[in-house]
Formats: structure tokens, sequence, C-alpha cells
């Protein structure tokens, strides 16, 4: 019996090619190995090596296509991720923003004053730190990131593939994982 990789199957029963990637099977893992045991750490390498090789097309195809929804909305892929994080996490200030994206002080300060200039978010007297403003999401801000996510979630119901509820959240799991392993990189250096 053939066993798929939760992650490798987010993209697909029969595998995925992009080009420039590598072929990702369903069944490339040892075949003596019990589909629910975790991998040895060579063998996991080896396979997470397949999911960066997939992350990153998939990203840039992703950030392409929000960038394309840039012409109706107003709003770039930095914007965007600003005003998202902001109406799920509420006030922040600009280094935690940055921080939870992983992108550099200055590039998320610019996105900041681009929200501003446009109305999507205002700064406000951060009483635990006196120059560090913390940045609000504006009710113009939250009308623009639900449309913008309303655009993104029309196109990812076209992803195929069948995919289960176990498969997207051992997906989820894969990715979180592997974020945490360079949790302790400086985005700033």
């Amino acid at each position: 019996m053939t066993t798929k990789v939760s992650l490798c199957s987010y993209f697909g029963n029969q595998g995925v090619m992009f080009s420039g990637v590598h072929h990702v099977g369903v069944n490339d893992t040892d075949p003596s190995l019990p589909a629910d045991a975790p991998l040895p750490p060579d063998e996991l390498g080896h396979r997470l090596t397949e999911v960066f090789d997939l992350v990153g097309p998939l990203y840039r195809r992703a950030l392409r296509k929000v960038e394309q929804g840039e012409a109706v909305e107003g709003a770039s892929v930095g914007v965007r991720g600003v005003l998202d994080l902001l109406r799920r996490k509420g006030d922040m200030t600009v280094p935690q923003l940055s921080r939870s994206q992983a992108l550099s002080r200055q590039f998320v300060q610019r996105m900041v004053n681009d929200a501003v200039a446009h109305g999507w978010v205002e700064t406000l007297p951060n009483p635990a730190h006196q120059r560090s403003s913390l940045i609000r999401i504006t009710e113009e801000g939250r009308t623009l990131i639900a449309t913008v996510l309303n655009r993104e979630h029309t196109l990812n119901r076209e992803v195929g593939g069948d995919l289960t509820d176990a498969e997207v959240r051992g997906c989820v799991r894969v990715l979180t994982e592997m974020l945490r392993t360079f949790d302790h990189v400086d985005v700033d250096d």
C-alpha cells in the first residue's frame, strides 16, 4: 500500500511538478518505515528539503497573485501583511510587526507609512514605550483587508486534490515546526 506524506498530499494526490523544481512523489519515503512513525533525522532532512523546494515557488506565485489584486484594492503585499496581522492580533508596534512577519523593521515601517497615508492604519501613543508608537487598523483598513481576504479565499477554494482536514492540519504542523527551527534568525542583519 502506498503511503502519502501529508504535506506532499497537500499539493495533490499524485505529487506536484513546478518548473525549476524536481518532482515530489507521494511514495518517496523508506517503505519499511510505518506511515505514522517519526522519520529518522537524515530522512527528515531530505524530505524537508523537498518541502522547501515547493514552498519557495508557491510563495512567490502566491505573492504575484496578491500583487495582481493591488491594482484593484491598492494595497501592496507588504501592506496586506501588516493589515492582516493587525486585524488578527490587535494593536502592535513596528518592531512587533517586524518580528511576527520575519521582516526588517525598515521594510515594515515603510509598509506602515504607506498604510497611514491611505488611512488604513493610525499611530497611537504607546504607554509602554515612548519611542515606539502603537499601530492600529482603522475601519477603512478592516474593510480593505476583508476584501483582500475574500478574494484570496475565493482563489484558495480552487485548490484541488480532495484534501482532508487531517492533511491540511498535517501541512500546517510541518510548516510550523520548520518555521520554529529558524526563530533565532535575525531579519535586520
